[in-house]
């Protein structure tokens, strides 16, 4: 039990390592990490007991499980408030999506009118049939447009990147990486605790390359992704729209690709072979 509490503790490290990055980054301090660790313990905790048939775990309960004492429990009087938007339910990003989609058949229509009186294609009638109506074009416009993702001019727009990626938002970009970390993170930990079904989380690594060639590999992976994105764009499109109206399963499939130049790393003599 000892050594796989070692091993267990070994695995949250290198998780942690880069969180820990990121927060010193942002300013954050030992007593906001500690406060979040203590909550995010608790909410886990209840979690756990709620799956095991306890509606209402009591602070014993909890305070067995967490190692935190009942008056650590019990300061915990609300759910954690999370600040960033979530990225799934973006109006913004349906319709930055469903347009990039239907750039694949036809190249022409990355620059469309804003408006038009006929049938022809229309970032109002895109951004109408993402939203489902819900909000109104303008708005959606405005927001593409301040995350310097779409171009506006003379009635028209147009696509200005290949991915919704909003990094002149800093709000976005930390819910796109929580959002994905934590799925992420979540396949690799239900396939480690041996839960069904199993999920897909897979890489392949190399050691003793030059940072040109870890370049070319990670544009590879860049042109690769483009395709199988459309793909499944299209695919989910279509799962939801047939779906009856109660369902509530969601899905998120990602891909990355890391590089850096290693100075810990062995020498040439000592890297191998792509490892899965």
């Amino acid at each position: 039990m000892e050594q796989r509490l070692d091993w267990a503790l070994a695995a949250c490290a290198r998780i942690l390592r880069p969180v820990v990055r990121l927060a010193l980054a942002m300013g954050v301090k030992h007593p906001h990490l500690e406060e979040l660790l203590r909550d995010l313990l608790i909410e886990e905790a209840q979690r756990s007991w709620r799956q095991q048939g306890v509606k209402r775990p009591n602070l014993s309960q909890i305070s067995v499980t967490t190692g935190l004492n009942r008056k650590a429990v019990t300061a915990k009087v609300r759910a954690t408030v999370d600040p960033l938007p979530h990225t799934e339910l973006s109006a913004a990003a349906k319709t930055f999506t469903l347009w990039l989609q239907m750039t694949v058949e036809n190249e022409d229509l990355r620059r469309i009118p804003v408006t038009t009186e006929d049938e022809e294609p229309s970032f109002e009638r895109v951004a109408k049939l993402a939203s489902r109506g819900n909000i109104h074009h303008r708005t959606i416009l405005d927001e593409l447009v301040r995350l310097n993702m779409v171009a506006e001019d003379n009635g028209t727009a147009e696509l200005m990147a290949d991915g919704f990626v909003p990094v002149e938002d800093l709000q976005s970009m930390l819910a796109f990486l929580g959002d994905n970390g934590r799925d992420h993170l979540l396949a690799a930990v239900s396939n480690t605790l041996g839960e069904t079904p199993r999920m897909l989380e897979r890489s392949v690594y190399a050691r003793g390359l030059t940072l040109e060639d870890c370049e070319k590999i990670q544009l590879l992976a860049r042109e690769r992704w483009a395709g199988l994105h459309h793909e499944l764009a299209r695919e989910m499109t279509e799962a939801v729209d047939r779906a009856p109206a109660d369902s509530k399963a969601r899905i998120r499939v990602g891909i990355y690709a890391y590089y850096e130049d290693d100075e810990a790393a062995p020498k040439k003599s000592g890297s191998g072979p792509p490892q899965p």
